[in-house]
């Protein structure tokens, strides 16, 4: 009987940092990520970073598309749309072209909005 692998990665993959997972370091990824965990550092996506609500990032977050509904303290760069929910507490600097704030959310810091 012969057994025929899959492929590890298809492409079509997503990342995912759980509940209870604490990572001190950076993140590099070119596939979609979500964090359900905590970060303490910088994750860089080359597509879309959502933030679960029990994430928690203390760091710097670079993408093309963000959904916050978690904590984030720190740096948001995104070359197309971030979008804070309203569970969402976010302090610091964010960068991008759209932003959307839900009511509810909390903002403090600063924005810059290349429209």
């Amino acid at each position: 009987m012969s057994k025929t692998k899959e492929p590890i990665n298809n492409g079509t993959s997503h990342n995912m940092l759980s509940v209870g997972t604490k990572i001190i370091g950076n993140i590099f990824t070119e596939n979609d990520i979500r964090i359900d965990g905590e970060l303490e550092g910088d994750v860089a996506c080359s597509s879309k970073i959502i933030l679960g609500t029990t994430g928690v990032i203390t760091g710097s977050a670079n993408c093309a598309n963000a959904e916050i509904m978690g904590k984030i303290e720190g740096k948001i760069v995104a070359s197309e749309l971030v979008s804070l929910k309203a569970s969402s507490h976010f302090k610091g600097e964010i960068a991008t072209k759209l932003i959307a704030i839900e009511p509810g959310a909390t903002f403090t810091g600063t924005l810059k909005t290349d429209a």
